[in-house]
């Protein structure tokens, strides 16, 4: 599967099923138009921060942009070697309502994520290194082994200040009622 192309069919596949003209997608995610359009094309790889801004703007789970039905194993989304590196451990699971990913920040990498749909829990566990969060405007270390659970549905962000890769888990579970209807996209082979 090539990743990008997939991302890429999935978005327009997402707009056009909604509806959606690129500017009314760029006002629900806080995205800009040239930017969407650019993603659409496959010309860009959006930062992971910017695909978390897509999907709650399109109201459906990370995975849906990285995971396609059909996919033998799960790949990273490493957009041209960026900071942050998240890869499905499980995908989107519509019966828990949950995606799990494992994430790699370099060192010195920050990612600030804008705030997912009204309702989403986040858990985080911290595999290897440490990890800085900012939670309700306040900075925490986690080292190898803690985690914690907050509100995904307020800003937040992720930072490395060490001098080593960290890597921590991530699972968002969604409210059940918000996800109720089947998220469908469509092969980017299909008609």
């Amino acid at each position: 599967m090539d990743l990008p192309q997939y991302l890429s069919a999935t978005l327009k596949t997402l707009r056009q099923t909604r509806g959606w003209s690129l500017s009314r997608l760029a006002t629900e995610t806080g995205v800009s138009k040239a930017m969407l359009g650019q993603i659409e094309r496959n010309e860009s790889s959006p930062t992971v921060a910017t695909l978390w801004k897509i999907a709650t703007g399109l109201n459906v789970p990370l995975s849906t942009f990285i995971t396609a039905a059909d996919a033998s194993a799960p790949q990273a989304y490493d957009p041209d070697q960026q900071a942050m590196t998240i890869t499905p451990i499980f995908p989107w699971d519509s019966e828990l309502c949950f995606d799990h990913f494992s994430v790699t920040l370099a060192p010195g990498a920050f990612s600030e994520s804008t705030p997912h749909e009204q309702g989403v829990i986040e858990h985080v566990v911290v595999i290897s290194g440490t990890l800085e969060m900012r939670i309700d405007g306040e900075w925490q270390t986690l080292q190898a082994g803690s985690g914690v659970r907050f509100a995904g549905d307020k800003t937040h962000a992720y930072r490395n200040s060490s001098g080593q890769t960290t890597q921590f888990h991530s699972l968002i579970h969604y409210p059940k009622e918000r996800v109720a209807r089947k998220i469908t996209t469509h092969s980017p082979d299909a008609p």
